[in-house]
């Protein structure tokens, strides 16, 4: 089992035709990843890696059975793009896409969360994985053995570092979900700590947070409340200078809000240990587990 994607999930690329696009179209074909379609307006009838490519999102959905559409459009298009996938009824839409404008997400998220049966991840996300099954997204694939931890984190590189030292370590990853880095992104640590709490693959959560916004304090209330699985946090940025931004566009403190302080003590309220540097995310799993 896994979350949200596995080997059988078909894959539509927004943008396959350009240079992003084109290139993680391969390195996810390698990865073992069904693309089935891509979109480029306008070149409708191409193929690339032998993929035919169509004008909408609409004309290659109805040919091809879409489960999961990846965004590789420019800024400026990027949050319609996600809109045209989730109104032809792809279930899934994960926007890798930076730097969108911050009113064109507002309205995107607030359309697709409307629709209920669409999950938009991102933007200014890696993507996910489940590893030796599927790749939607940016990350190396060779980062990430499968295994028994599930694993959210805002940042991307923190994403890859984590997943390496779980995998070198024996443990894996279950399924990874990089949610992005932007004040508004489609998917919370929230609103995925529930599917991992169902998927019996799953034996513990790693939370990869940073400072900026409450999506770790919301995290953690969820935790409390409801998890029944071992959690793990580790929080970026925890030195960084009050009102500056570190990063993303989200990593940002303003005045009590953000803070390192109230995450620390929102995870220590439910329970959850925070890692001070990523080794240590692998012994307060092990920890974690072994008490479990």
């Amino acid at each position: 089992m896994s979350i949200l994607v596995d080997q059988n999930t078909r894959v539509l690329v927004q943008g396959i035709t350009g240079r992003e696009g084109l290139f993680h179209t391969e390195q996810m074909l390698k990865a073992g990843t069904k693309v089935v379609a891509g979109v480029t307006p306008g070149k409708g009838g191409q193929t690339v890696q032998g993929i035919p490519v169509y004008d909408t999102v609409k004309e290659a959905a109805a040919q091809h059975g879409v489960d999961a559409s990846i965004i590789f459009v420019p800024a400026a298009g990027a949050a319609d793009a996600a809109l045209e996938a989730a109104h032809a009824g792809i279930p899934l839409v994960v926007l890798i896409t930076e730097g969108i404008p911050t009113m064109d997400m507002v309205k995107a998220v607030a359309e697709i969360k409307a629709l209920d049966k669409v999950r938009l991840i991102g933007g200014n996300c890696p993507g996910l994985i489940t590893p030796a099954a599927c790749k939607i997204g940016i990350m190396p694939a060779s980062v990430f053995k499968r295994g028994r931890v599930g694993l959210i984190s805002r940042s991307g590189t923190v994403t890859y570092e984590t997943a390496k030292a779980l995998s070198d370590a024996g443990l894996g990853i279950s399924t990874c979900v990089g949610i992005g880095g932007d004040p508004i992104i489609g998917s919370t640590f929230k609103d995925l700590l529930p599917l991992f709490n169902a998927d019996p693959e799953t034996e513990a959560v790693v939370i990869c947070g940073e400072i900026g916004g409450s999506d770790e304090e919301d995290a953690a209330a969820y935790v409390k409340a409801h998890m029944k699985k071992p959690v793990v946090g580790f929080i970026g940025g925890r030195s960084a200078p009050k009102g500056k931004k570190m990063g993303h566009a989200g990593a940002i403190i303003s005045g009590n809000v953000g803070t390192p302080e109230s995450k620390l003590a929102a995870f220590a309220e439910a329970g959850v240990p925070v890692a001070d540097t990523i080794d240590q995310i692998v012994e307060l799993v092990r920890a974690k587990l072994q008490a479990s």
